[in-house]
């Protein structure tokens, strides 16, 4: 049994890796929270119906000391870092961003691997935008990932990088662009959006929660290492909303070129796949048609 702590655990790609590593029964999960879930408050779903199957430690990650009390009383083998701010709000004020995503993550490579702790891993959500640093959230991604590669080369931290590329499935907040075109297409409404002509890589949050479980059980990582989460194929933006309006028989129609494009988007991101299936042997298994199958069933059933 390895005990691992998740920050972010509530979030999108959170809730998802939490049910499967509860799943799988060979691990203990603490989750590391900005707000104080005692038993009685209910964590928000569907992980209000596991809150007796996880542990909890409290702290706000821009503060350094609630940072390390947390790592102390958590004990964890290894650190799944998720928490970020800006990934729905990427053109968030950059002082805050920098706050968030480069101080506290500073704070917890420094509480991680205190001499006394028990961390032995940290294993970091990446985002391709840091590639092209086109706004505040990516390019503070980019600066507090920068100092993981620092600690990483200087002082030997085990420290790794998951680069999630265009993640969908379940759990995903609405206002996204899968579930926003799924929930209009299902009710037979037009989707105003933009030109949609840059491409993403676009990946089943299942496929995702895989490779992040490869990198925690891989020994065979250089620290500083980066494993890059997606399919290895490209669609438009335009092209996805199209599958999902066709998929669903949909009476309303996607509008594109309807809202203004955002300034300085990557024409193209695409994972290398084949590296990461080198580095610790995962590959993706969800074909684009079956999880957008997956996502369609769960829309209809939870309406």
């Amino acid at each position: 049994m390895s005990r691992v702590l998740i920050t972010g655990g509530t979030g999108f790609i959170g809730k998802n890796l939490v049910n499967r590593l509860l799943a799988e029964g060979q691990h203990e999960v603490c989750l590391l929270v900005r707000e104080p879930y005692g038993m009685g408050t209910p964590l928000p779903p569907p992980l209000n119906t596991l809150r007796e199957q996880v542990d909890l430690v409290f702290a706000d990650l821009r503060t350094a000391s609630l940072v390390k009390r947390a790592l102390k009383d958590a004990a964890p083998d290894v650190v799944i870092h998720l928490a970020a701010v800006g990934s729905t709000d990427p053109f968030l004020p950059p002082h805050k961003a920098v706050r968030h995503n480069v101080d506290g993550m500073i704070n917890l490579v420094e509480a991680c691997f205190e001499k006394s702790y028990t961390t032995k891993k940290l294993i970091v959500a990446r985002t391709p935008g840091e590639l092209t640093k086109m706004n505040p959230y990516a390019a503070s991604k980019l600066a507090g990932w920068h100092f993981c590669e620092m600690y990483a080369r200087t002082r030997q931290y085990p420290i790794f990088g998951g680069m999630i590329f265009q993640a969908y499935g379940p759990w995903q907040p609405n206002r996204a662009i899968v579930p926003a075109a799924m929930l209009a297409a299902l009710k037979h409404e037009d989707f105003p959006m933009t030109s949609g002509t840059q491409k993403r890589d676009w990946i089943h949050v299942e496929d995702v929660v895989a490779g992040f479980q490869a990198i925690h059980e891989s020994d065979q990582l250089t620290p500083g290492d980066t494993v890059e989460l997606g399919s290895g194929t490209c669609h438009s933006v335009a092209n996805m909303v199209e599958k999902i309006f066709e998929l669903t028989q949909s009476k309303g129609k996607p509008l594109i070129g309807a809202l203004p494009s955002r300034p300085g988007e990557a024409p193209v991101q695409m994972a290398d796949i084949a590296r990461s299936k080198q580095l610790v042997g995962w590959e993706p298994t969800l074909s684009l048609q079956d999880g957008l199958d997956q996502m369609q069933k769960a829309f209809k059933i939870t309406g």
